[in-house]
């Protein structure tokens, strides 16, 4: 009697994270079709507009699934480049109907790239955190994200303009961050204020990446300025009205 060997617990694991990626994305493509089909057929033009607007919205969510997906390939990936279209995905699928402006300060930074996605999930889970749970009271929202390299380590921050004011409550998504940033062998440090709150996420970088960002480094223009990403806050559109075109500006 032939017996198949068990396959390892990582490639288990990495099977099971390909069945959900993949069961989610064809749930979000049936709910698609869907409101298109209802888009299409009726004779309500406010109505036409509403359902195609929601059929954007839920293309920008793909989105933010897609680049929150587990990589298939080995190698260096650029996490400034990787957060830059994070937050893009995100203002345009969620901050910018909360009246939020995310702004953005990346460093080109080359990690590996299950790393960077690891990354990328406790970013998504800080900005999505903050959105969620700061109070603002009556001031505009603004999410400020800085991503950097400091010698040997990376440091992440994430800070919002809201109360942290009943925010001290250890749920599900900061448990979570706290074992991301353990599996990149970092740390993850907040603070909350009044008016202020401000998430810390420090790791090392492998010999690897110490060295591929050496490169980088040898590369960069010496002009002691970081590149900025300001994503601005968009109406949201009416009934009738498409949705605005939304597009990177960059500050030096």
């Amino acid at each position: 009697m032939c017996h198949s060997a068990p396959h390892p617990p990582a490639l288990q694991e990495r099977t099971l994270l390909d069945e959900l990626n993949h069961r989610i994305k064809n749930e979000l493509a049936s709910v698609i079709n869907l409101v298109s089909c209802k888009a299409i057929w009726t004779d309500n033009v406010e109505a036409k507009e509403e359902l195609s607007n929601i059929v954007d919205l839920l293309h920008q969510h793909v989105e933010v699934h897609s680049l929150l997906t587990m990589p298939d390939r080995d190698g260096l990936a650029d996490a400034g480049e990787q957060l830059r279209r994070l937050g893009l995905a995100m203002t345009r699928s969620k901050l910018e109907r909360m009246n939020i402006r995310l702004v953005l300060s990346a460093d080109t930074l080359p990690v590996e790239s299950e790393r960077c996605w690891r990354l990328a999930l406790a970013m998504y889970e800080l900005m999505a955190n903050a959105a969620r749970h700061a109070r603002f009271d009556g001031r505009d929202g603004e999410i400020k994200v800085k991503l950097m390299r400091t010698g040997s380590w990376v440091s992440c921050r994430v800070t919002d303009n809201g109360s942290g004011v009943g925010r001290i409550k250890p749920g599900r998504g900061l448990r979570i961050v706290n074992e991301l940033a353990q599996s990149l062998g970092g740390r993850i440090d907040y603070t909350f204020g009044a008016t202020l709150t401000s998430f810390a996420l420090d790791f090392p970088l492998t010999q690897g990446e110490r060295r591929a960002n050496k490169v980088v480094a040898a590369r960069r223009p010496r002009t002691g300025r970081r590149a900025r990403t300001t994503l601005p806050v968009l109406p949201v559109p009416d009934a009738g009205e498409r949705a605005t075109p939304l597009t990177l500006q960059p500050h030096l």
